[in-house]
């Protein structure tokens, strides 16, 4: 298929501490060991998690997880389905769904059967998911655009002008993600299209980190 690439929409959720703690090595350690880090923290820091689908056409979200009440709240099973339900599907209504593929790692509160299900309904065989028609591999966060990009990229900005309340936070998060050009995520792809190029000729081997560089 031509241009797969550019219809495939990557998704992820990410935390964002209050704290503003930044692992600047794109926010992850790339070991095949457990190495050793240790980052001084509160006992109970205050976090968004955020959800986004990342593609060349644009950026759906962010979704920041709350409870009825308003209040900040972790992923489950339900949580994410009805963020599916209630956000990403009515978004999708500006978009040919026809055209584009849904992308999602396998993270048990993304594969109830009833999120799959509802998954398959929007698009059919184009899901990419663990129980999905095609299957996505695991531990594969150096093939997810919104891992080797998007998070490292809106962390080194958010934290700036250093927010002490989790509005000030959320809104740093959507001023940075309102302001990514298509031309940035264009390059995006294109990178990731390079990684792929990179593991088959490589037969699966850990990418180097000069690939992660943009």
């Amino acid at each position: 298929m031509v241009d797969f690439h550019k219809r495939i929409l990557f998704s992820d959720e990410a935390h964002f501490w209050l704290n503003g703690y930044v692992n600047k090595q794109n926010c992850r350690i790339w070991s095949e060991a457990n190495p050793q880090v240790y980052v001084e923290t509160p006992l109970h820091p205050e976090k968004l998690t955020v959800w986004c689908a990342l593609w060349t056409g644009g950026i759906i979200g962010p979704y920041f997880f709350k409870n009825d009440e308003g209040h900040n709240v972790t992923v489950n099973g339900d949580r994410y389905r009805a963020m599916i339900t209630n956000f990403f599907i009515p978004e999708l209504s500006n978009h040919d769904v026809q055209e584009l593929w849904f992308q999602e790692d396998g993270a048990t509160c993304h594969t109830a059967r009833a999120t799959i299900d509802l998954l398959k309904d929007t698009f059919g065989d184009r899901l990419i998911s663990r129980f999905g028609p095609v299957n996505w591999p695991p531990r594969s966060c150096d093939l997810t655009p919104l891992d080797y990009f998007l998070w490292g990229y809106v962390k080194s900005l958010v934290y700036a002008d250093k927010p002490q309340t989790l509005d000030h936070l959320e809104d740093n998060i959507r001023r940075v993600i309102a302001d990514i050009r298509p031309q940035m995520l264009e390059k995006v792809i294109e990178n990731w299209t390079s990684r792929l190029d990179y593991i088959r000729a490589s037969l699966g081997s850990p990418m180097p980190e000069i690939i992660f560089k943009m």
